[in-house]
């Protein structure tokens, strides 16, 4: 067998690389985290584009570029400019002719050649029963007929100008008839006759070879004509009022008449489909002159091109990004802009399928816990290379109830607990003595490890002085490496996340995550500590750990019916009513550990009082390093046994 290989022209790359989820999960997830909403971030990473795919800014920016580029390079009077350059070549060629023959039958065609109008339609409706006496002249006057009818044909049929670029007698008569057909057609549509299928069934037959589109109804033919026909009125209306009067007189003289029966084929695409843009208009002003197929292919070309704008800015409820018309946009802008539209659409079908966003309830996208771990294991790894250079592990190696094996043995030692490892003392005692006599210098005992169960609460400050100093996303980070590392090293250890402004109260790691920066004055350490407690009593059998971040002293608390009391500077029953919550706190075996942000003394001087109070201690973090000091005090918290 023989195999012949080619470019490949069917679509995607097959064999390009997968789009990169995991780069655009944690883009995705920085813009949730700087306070967008999920539906906003995965628009503004479809905008932007990701590593070697451009976005749908660029690519909209390019189409806007292209239809600038078309408006200002053209005109729309080349069909009126060649029809003057001909009537021009006529007269001159036929005054050539009179200038030698001194007859006075000469010298009167010379007067009506001087007494032609001034506007070239006029000129040529005047001339088109005049008797030329020169060949050459007569030519060049019979070519402004075929012209006229190539363009005003190419103008509502595309292509159909390239071939028929010799018009006979009898090409002429084969236009007639199927414009006369296809007039009926319409108009029996238009009516309602039953005899449509029939009809149009009978006219592709005998008329089929003027329409490349090869529409397979009435209605497929009737949409690719009104397209086009709005598209000849639309350049019509972008015309000047003197142009568009000289194209109307001109089409008249068009070769068979053909110019009323065009007239009526516009007027039935317009009543069966009013919604096409017959009324626009664009303005072009550059030198190169287009005819009027060419002209009407430009206003085509600058309706698709906004179409395609629309399609790109994802605007309009519902929208996805298979909506895009890829073949149309590969026309306009080229191949590679096709591949990146597919590879953007494909990444965004990619994190649907993946289940890294999905629809709420509300009809809202949301990072699904999918994406939530993936931003996790990058917030801790960040968190990491801050550690690694002191890291340590709070696991023992003492054996209780919550002891684990851990796969290695060890010689066994007065005092130890731990399994005996059967097998490899058996071993030991025959290599030893060549029999199964046992020895105590034989025993080998299975090496395990006793995590002990925590009661974390991180509370962290979310009012309005975290976003305007930029700790929003420190903040957010923090959260996300500390629940990740819980939830996937320490798994028996509870987790609660407690976010405090004038209100606190308890989110899940997606609500933090997304949560929006809004202004609210008010820092209400005490009902963020009183959720504290309450989640501690809710599990008595663990360690208690309480780990606080603010950037403020407590100004709000809570009152007995629930409303919050803020005031700056702080009353003194604020720090009171806080401070008791310490107090109870401690009470419970919790330590509390205050993250401080800033440089504002007068909360230095309280969270000391609340590291004395509460066992704990102050960390003064900025906001690169706060997610490395949280971690880190939460493993030296659990380190210390009780």
């Amino acid at each position: 067998m023989r195999y012949r290989y080619g470019r490949w022209g069917g679509g995607a790359d097959p064999l390009a690389p997968p789009v990169d989820l995991r780069a655009a999960v944690d883009e995705l997830g920085r813009e949730i985290m700087e306070g967008a909403s999920p539906s906003s971030a995965l628009r503004e990473l479809l905008r932007r584009g990701v590593d070697g795919t451009r976005g749908l800014d660029d690519l909209t920016s390019r189409l806007w570029q292209r239809r600038s580029a078309i408006q200002r390079r053209h005109r729309l009077d080349g069909t009126l400019t060649e029809v003057k350059q001909l009537l021009d070549k006529a007269v001159e060629a036929e005054r050539r002719a009179l200038f030698p023959d001194p007859s006075d039958d000469a010298r009167f065609r010379e007067a009506q050649l001087d007494a032609l109008p001034p506007g070239t339609a006029a000129a040529v409706q005047e001339l088109s029963s005049y008797d030329w006496r020169s060949q050459e002249a007569r030519e060049a006057f019979e070519q402004i007929r075929d012209l006229l009818g190539r363009e005003l044909l190419d103008q509502r049929f595309q292509g159909i100008k390239e071939a028929m670029s010799n018009v006979d007698a009898e090409d002429v008569k084969r236009i007639q008839r199927m414009l006369r057909d296809l007039n009926a057609l319409l108009e029996a549509h238009a009516a309602g006759s039953p005899d449509t299928p029939r009809m149009f069934d009978d006219f592709m037959r005998k008329h089929g070879e003027f329409f490349p589109e090869k529409p397979r109804n009435v209605d497929e033919l009737i949409d690719a004509l009104a397209a086009r026909s709005a598209a000849a009125q639309r350049m019509m209306n972008s015309m000047t009022d003197a142009q568009r009067a000289e194209l109307s007189a001109l089409s008249q003289q068009a070769f068979g008449g053909i110019g009323s029966s065009l007239s009526t084929l516009d007027s039935l695409l317009q009543r069966l489909r009013p919604g096409e843009d017959w009324t626009s208009s664009a303005r072009f002003r550059g030198q190169d002159p287009l005819g009027l197929g060419e002209g009407a292919q430009a206003m085509a070309d600058l309706a698709e091109l906004d179409a395609l704008a629309e399609q790109l800015s994802q605007s309009y409820p519902g929208a996805r990004l298979e909506d895009i018309d890829l073949e149309a946009l590969e026309r306009q802008l080229g191949e590679s802009a096709s591949v990146d539209a597919r590879r953007l659409a494909e990444l965004e079908r990619a994190l649907r399928q993946q289940n890294i966003v999905e629809r709420a309830p509300d009809g809202s996208l949301r990072l699904t816990p999918k994406a939530l771990r993936r931003l996790g294991e990058t917030a801790l790894r960040g968190v990491v290379d801050q550690l690694r250079s002191s890291q340590g592990s709070r696991e023992t190696t003492s054996a209780g109830a919550a002891g684990e094996l851990i796969g290695s043995t060890r010689p066994w030692q007065f005092g130890d607990t731990e399994p005996w490892d059967v097998p490899r003392t058996l071993r030991n005692s025959v290599l030893r003595s060549g029999s199964m006599s046992l020895d105590v210098v034989d025993l080998e005992v299975s090496e395990t490890e006793h995590r002990t169960r925590a009661a974390v609460a991180l509370c962290v400050d979310t009012s309005w002085s975290m976003v305007q100093d930029g700790r929003w996303v420190p903040m957010k980070r923090t959260a996300l490496a500390l629940h990740h590392l819980v939830r996937t090293r320490f798994r028996t250890d509870a987790l609660q996340l407690v976010t405090f402004g004038r209100y606190a109260e308890t989110v899940d790691i997606g609500q933090l995550t997304a949560l929006e920066g809004v202004w609210e004055q008010g820092t209400n350490l005490h009902h963020a500590l009183l959720l504290a407690g309450r989640h501690v009593r809710r599990h008595p059998d663990a360690q208690p750990v309480v780990l606080v971040v603010t950037d403020g002293e407590p100004t709000a608390h809570l009152e007995p019916e629930g409303d919050a009391e803020f005031n700056y500077p702080p009353l003194p029953r604020t720090l009171a009513k806080t401070l008791n919550e310490v107090d109870a706190l401690a009470r419970l075996g919790a330590t509390i550990s205050v993250f401080k942000l800033g440089d504002d003394p007068r909360l230095a001087a309280f969270v000391d009082i609340v590291a004395r109070r509460g066992g704990g201690r102050v960390v003064s973090a900025d906001e690169e390093g706060l997610g490395a000091a949280v971690v880190s005090d939460y493993l030296r918290s659990r380190r210390r046994r009780r």
